[in-house]
């Protein structure tokens, strides 16, 4: 997968705001633009989206530290990226994509905290029955996040315009 110092930038630019949107909205209990950002990414740039997204996960590493929260962060956004990269790429012009872009952006937040739970019960030593505890006592925080990812979803296909429509106003720049 080649890579352009402009697409370097770029990405980059990317990887920051969606950290930059999360520690603006950190005083949110899980309510914040990622997955809307991810989502939408990787709808326009495909397997390229995994460049901002990684710049994202270390930004997370280099602020908030290397620590045990960190490590499921390596699979959890990949994870997102992986099932939108099964979509179709014709979804956002089909008037249902909206909803089933919601309803991806919704689910990952409502796993949130079970995508979390196995490496986490590994890192603390935990049995099955530990890790199912670790989960349902997240369970609230992970309503939260699934329906704000559901409410916040609905700004995914603009940004894949925006995103889309960016492209072409550089493309036609050069």
């Amino acid at each position: 997968m080649n890579i352009t110092a402009k697409e370097i930038a770029k990405f980059g630019m990317f990887g920051a705001i969606i950290y930059a949107q999360k520690a603006v909205l950190a005083s949110l209990p899980n309510i914040h633009l990622s997955a809307v950002l991810i989502i939408a990414l990787t709808v326009v740039y495909r397997a390229k989206a995994l460049y901002p997204i990684y710049v994202y996960v270390l930004l997370e590493g280099l602020f908030g530290g290397f620590t045990t929260w960190w490590v499921p962060y390596l699979y959890v956004w990949t994870i997102l990226w992986g099932v939108t990269m099964l979509l179709p790429g014709d979804l956002p012009n089909r008037k249902y994509g909206a909803i089933v872009y919601m309803i991806v952006c919704s689910f990952h937040g409502f796993l949130y905290g079970a995508l979390f739970a196995p490496v986490q019960a590994i890192m603390f030593g935990l049995n099955f029955e530990g890790m199912i505890a670790w989960i349902f006592a997240g369970l609230s925080f992970d309503a939260i996040h699934g329906i704000s990812n559901f409410c916040l979803g609905i700004l995914i296909v603009p940004l894949i315009n925006l995103f889309k429509k960016l492209e072409k106003t550089s493309a036609a720049n050069l």
